[in-house]
């Protein structure tokens, strides 16, 4: 006789049912697609594959009951499959950072659309640069451009180098452990940061996978939210090139308070662009 323990196979229909009453009940969005997303990762294929597959074998089958215990818990899925998608990239994530965001990706569209040589031998610093995504996502759109990636968390530094290894860029950027820029020489042609930006007093309504999950030193801004756009514009001016330009990440209701810090830094404001949920997300600017 079976252990009452020992898994089994599961009917993938009936499981997927179950999987995503759960995780309604949880309060999980999109709760029909994360149990397909849990049970692709626990098959070892994708979305498309797991049309093909009717019934999850005894070890498929604990593991995506295990899984599924961790994203009832408000995990993040990106913490429970270990990547991301990203640009064109497929990053690792780790607790040290940030998990990239779809609106991020606006920094990359508006530094297309000001900087349209895609051959220019871009010198590019990217400060906080958590995973390295934005950083190694202008360096496949630019193949002549080099790159340094800074963050203050060394483990943040390490998987921003294993990231640029897992893409086929090491050869072209380093990531490095220091504060915003100390030790960095410029000039630099470009300069991308997504600087924690949350008020102090709002971190604590934030999503529950944000708050449990994600390091709370890159997402806390301060009292207003406004410190690291502060200690930014300090030193950028410095670091630009002439003609060079700053492209950095905005909150909710921002696009006036930091643009207002960088002008008196004496930075020129030349774009403030929209993600697609129409809020001003990328601020582009230059000496």
């Amino acid at each position: 006789m079976k252990d009452a323990m020992t898994p089994t196979p599961a009917n993938l229909r009936h499981l997927l049912s179950d999987a995503t009453t759960r995780l309604r009940a949880a309060g999980i969005e999109a709760p029909q697609r994360e149990a397909r997303l849990l049970a692709a990762h626990a098959a070892g294929t994708d979305l498309a594959g797991l049309l093909r597959i009717d019934t999850l074998p005894p070890a498929d089958h604990a593991t995506f009951m295990q899984i599924l215990q961790r994203r009832l818990h408000h995990e993040p899925m990106a913490h429970i499959t270990g990547h991301t998608g990203f640009w064109s990239l497929d990053v690792a994530v780790s607790p040290a950072t940030l998990i990239p965001r779809a609106d991020t990706e606006t920094l990359v569209e508006a530094v297309l659309d000001h900087l349209p040589d895609r051959n220019a031998p871009l010198r590019v610093l990217d400060i906080g640069t958590g995973t390295g995504c934005l950083l190694l996502a202008v360096l496949t759109e630019y193949p002549q451009a080099t790159g340094i990636g800074t963050d203050i968390n060394p483990d943040a530094a390490r998987l921003a180098t294993r990231n640029a290894a897992r893409n086929g860029l090491a050869a072209r950027c380093d990531m490095l452990c220091c504060n915003w820029a100390d030790g960095i020489t410029g000039p630099f042609d470009l300069i991308l940061s997504n600087p924690p930006y949350i008020p102090h007093a709002d971190l604590k309504g934030l999503m529950p996978e944000v708050v449990r999950h994600e390091p709370a030193r890159a997402l806390d801004g301060g009292a207003d939210g406004l410190v690291a756009y502060r200690a930014l514009a300090a030193i950028l001016p410095g670091l630009l090139a002439p003609g060079g330009i700053a492209v950095l990440e905005l909150g909710i209701g921002q696009d006036h308070s930091v643009p207002a810090l960088m002008h008196e830094g004496g930075l020129r404001i030349l774009e403030i662009r929209p993600d697609l949920g129409k809020i001003g997300r990328a601020l582009v600017m230059k000496k």
